[in-house]
């Protein structure tokens, strides 16, 4: 595997090292306990005073960000103990944007589960909808037919493409890049505009269905996908060559919250938070759904571990999706078979019986109103997201409900690694490193 700044890499991991968490990092030492009142407000992990004063004369404080910062990406509070404008501990506080999705999953029929996930992470809905719906079929012992396999990994792919955009131009934004946020979000309008093409929604898009699609691919849509092809590699371009090479960009990335390959492994990191220091696990590789053995892609994978490495590893993904994009479309757009497996009673009726014949009619009507009863079992489904591993748990009790649903978000997970990056880190390096996670806390909270 070649590294991305040009040097070839691989990855060895000791399994001692990785049990016991070890970050590799020369230097490190434990914070000295924090000395609180009687009065002190204990969060999380640190004590909440205004300040303090260590043994030796130095004053220490602790600081709030957010939850009403603008660059911690939504409602998320960072508790800060300062040294001066250093680090010495933080610990992330969540749970301000909790909605309970994961109970209001056990609260609804299997095919009104679906729009909920969109509402997780919702810069990336199409794979949020995909993961739960590979989870729902492997309970009903369903397969959608080998056309929607493909048109679920081009929307897939162009959902990934869509998320990284919106990571790179917060992520340039909150370090005081502002020009590639508007020139990432002019890209992302153009997939947006296909999304809407296709499905009638562009943000919470609810385009996942049981069985496959149950309304045929719009006209102009294949050519339409083409012609963002073509434009995007040269506007990708121009995000490399305002920021890869810009003295700024790699000043304030380069270095900049380093995590060793024996930290990544030892948090359950995954995505470009993985890959980046140079552990080369991709679901998409390891463990294959839809169709996406077929294609022809490569894993990018990091060498320093740091900010900037992150960045070019998704900066490198994006291409690798444009490669399986093309590669989808080209089968897929000569075949002439079904979209929905419409031979299963699982899922939705056809449209056109329901409006021509009574029978089809009511089926429809019983299926809407009173869902269907799937085996009885369980089923643990992964996916690669734009964020990193994503799977759902769904266990089946034989009722239109699931009776439990558990969704393993990954920027909850990967949050956890932000007290280790900040550690000896400068306050104006949090926004990097809460940038560099890509969390988005609808998906973090649920």
């Amino acid at each position: 595997m070649t590294d991305l700044r040009g040097s070839s890499t691989s990855a060895t991991i000791d399994p001692d090292d990785a049990a016991t968490g070890q970050s590799g990092r020369p230097g490190d030492s434990a914070p000295t306990p924090f000395i609180g009142r009687d009065d002190d407000q204990s969060i999380g992990a640190l004590t909440v005073t205004e300040d303090h004063i260590t043994g030796a004369g130095d004053r220490e404080l602790v600081l709030n960000m957010g939850p009403q910062h603008p660059s911690t990406h939504g409602v998320l509070r960072v508790v800060l103990r300062l040294d001066g404008e250093v680090i010495t501990d933080c610990d992330p506080v969540i749970g301000y944007l909790h909605r309970g999705t994961e109970k209001l999953g056990e609260a609804h029929r299997y095919a009104q589960v679906l729009p909920w996930t969109d509402r997780t992470d919702y810069v990336s809905a199409p794979q949020n909808n995909l993961g739960c719906v590979l989870t729902f079929e492997k309970i009903l012992g369903l397969q959608a037919p080998e056309a929607a396999q493909y048109w679920r990994v081009i929307m897939a792919e162009l959902s990934r493409l869509a998320s990284h955009l919106v990571w790179l131009g917060t992520h340039a934004l909150d370090i005081g890049a502002l020009s590639i946020s508007l020139y990432c979000f002019r890209e992302r309008e153009l997939i947006l505009d296909i999304f809407e093409a296709f499905c009638g929604a562009r943000l919470t898009t609810n385009m996942m269905e049981i069985g496959g699609f149950s309304r045929p691919i719009p006209n102009g849509l294949v050519e339409q996908i083409r012609e963002f092809l073509k434009i995007f590699p040269s506007r990708q371009a121009e995000y490399a060559g305002l920021l890869s090479a810009n003295p700024i960009w790699m000043a304030r990335t380069k270095g900049v919250g380093i995590i060793s390959p024996e930290a990544a492994v030892s948090y359950s990191l995954t995505g470009a938070c993985l890959r980046g220091s140079g552990v080369n696990y991709d679901v998409r590789k390891a463990a294959p759904y839809c169709v996406y053995d077929r294609f022809d892609f490569e894993v990018p994978l990091g060498q320093h571990g740091d900010t900037f490495d992150r960045y070019l590893v998704r900066m490198e993904e994006m291409r690798q999706a444009l490669k399986i994009i093309t590669q989808a479309l080209d089968t897929v757009a000569p075949m002439d078979t079904p979209l929905m497996a419409y031979e299963s009673a699982y899922v939705i009726p056809p449209h056109k019986g329901t409006m021509t014949t009574a029978e089809d009619m009511q089926r429809h009507f019983i299926w809407v109103l009173k869902g269907f009863n799937p085996p009885i079992g369980e089923a643990y489904v992964a996916i690669e997201h734009s964020k990193g591993e994503l799977a759902y748990y769904v266990v089946s009790d034989g009722s239109p409900n699931p009776y439990r649903f558990r969704i393993r978000t990954p920027d909850y997970v990967n949050l956890a690694v932000l007290p280790h990056m900040a550690q000896g880190a400068m306050l104006a390096d949090v926004v990097a490193l809460i940038g560099t996670i890509d969390i988005v806390l609808g998906s973090a909270d649920r």
